[in-house]
């Protein structure tokens, strides 16, 4: 349970991101581990998932220290490949991960480089390339220049071009390829109490695929989102420094949540606010008289006119925590969001608590392939 207040008090601690203020938030209680039949039954129903304290992080203390001078390193330097040619990464990638080139992504306004890998495997006393273009992608979180949130993403081939689930093989290399940047990762690839709660919704062992790996900094972190990709299952988020707040529900309820809120009186005033264009208050009021128009204007990159209440509103963000729909997690919790289809996918947000930036894991899961089992 989760208190929202309209100001900042001992016990709460303010949501703000990329300037906008959203209320403050406090835990009236931290809840139970949930046991494998509600995890299952939350995720059937499309319905986030909080595991409080599930990771074990004492062993992996050093390499989270060392996590963070690569993230202070990326803000310094605004770039990466140099810090992973030095030790301990040149020690960590020379064995499986050569570096074979690096962009700087002029196209992408956010990313600051791209590194390339390619993955080589002993056979038979030989070294024997067996995953090519593997990739690191270091990028800002937003454009604001007050949020210092970084992103390092891990995947491989064209990007937003291929069909990544289609080479669940180059998927698992990717994915090693970050185990040797980030050894952290174990927390949750290494986690027999998660791999249990999973697999009887994956029906089988899972893979964690299309890894990034998040550095929320205060002011900062993701506006309202879903991350439905063919072939994966959901979306297995770790916290393991720092903390920070979530709204998370599915797409339908989130339709509700906006249907109500707009049509809400007491609401006009600051509608009014954060959409001061009659037109655009007036398209607003004809999406939400048609519950298919509107879904269909959620997918959109461009949906500024429900952005506006999903991402900046105070008002909207406490609705949501009334009914349920927030998150605060600390180190050592896990949100388990699954992202069946665009219909029923688990939509959600992020806004980091606190004067410190935080580490964090958020890896796809998809039920492990004859192809991913053949490499270990």
């Amino acid at each position: 349970m989760i208190r929202h207040t309209a100001n900042p008090a001992d016990d709460a601690l303010p949501l703000l991101r990329r300037g906008y203020e959203l209320g403050a938030v406090a835990a009236l209680h931290h809840p139970r581990m949930p046991d494998a039949a509600t995890v299952a039954t939350c995720w059937q129903a499309d319905t986030a998932i909080k595991l409080p304290g599930i990771l074990d992080l004492a062993p992996w203390q050093a390499d989270i220290r060392q996590s963070r001078h690569l993230m202070e390193a990326t803000l310094e330097r605004a770039e990466i490949s140099p810090v992973l040619e030095q030790s301990p990464y040149r020690e960590r990638l020379s064995a499986h991960f050569p570096l074979v080139a690096s962009s700087f992504e002029e196209h992408d306004e956010q990313a600051i480089e791209k590194v390339y890998f390619d993955a080589e495997a002993d056979d038979n006393g030989e070294t024997t390339c067996v995953a090519e273009e593997l990739w690191c992608k270091a990028s800002w979180l937003s454009f604001i220049e007050a949020d210092a949130s970084l992103r390092y993403r891990f995947s491989f081939g064209m990007e937003c071009l291929e069909d990544v689930a289609a080479d669940p093989a180059r998927q698992l290399w990717a994915g090693r390829l970050c185990d040797a940047i980030f050894p952290e990762s174990a927390a949750i690839t290494e986690n027999s109490l998660i791999a249990d709660m999973l697999a009887p919704v994956l029906n089988g062992a899972p893979a964690f695929v299309e890894r990034i790996v998040y550095f929320n900094a205060p002011n900062g972190g993701a506006q309202m989102h879903h991350d439905v990709e063919r072939g994966h299952n959901g979306v297995v988020y770790g916290q393991l420094s720092g903390s920070t707040f979530w709204l998370a529900l599915g797409k339908q309820a989130l339709i509700d949540a906006l249907i109500d809120f707009v049509r809400d009186a007491r609401n006009s005033d600051e509608i009014e606010r954060l959409l001061p264009d009659r037109e655009a208050r007036s398209r607003l009021r004809q999406l939400i008289a048609d519950r298919r128009a509107l879904s269909d204007y959620m997918d959109e990159f461009d949906h500024e006119l429900v952005e506006a209440i999903m991402d900046r509103s105070a008002g909207f963000t406490g609705r949501l925590i009334e009914q349920g729909y927030g998150f605060i997690l600390q180190a050592g919790d896990v949100l388990l969001m699954p992202q069946r289809d665009l219909e029923s996918c688990v939509w959600h947000s992020v806004i980091t608590l606190g004067d410190e930036p935080g580490e964090a894991l958020s890896f796809a899961v998809r039920k492990d392939t004859l192809e991913s089992k053949l490499l270990k």
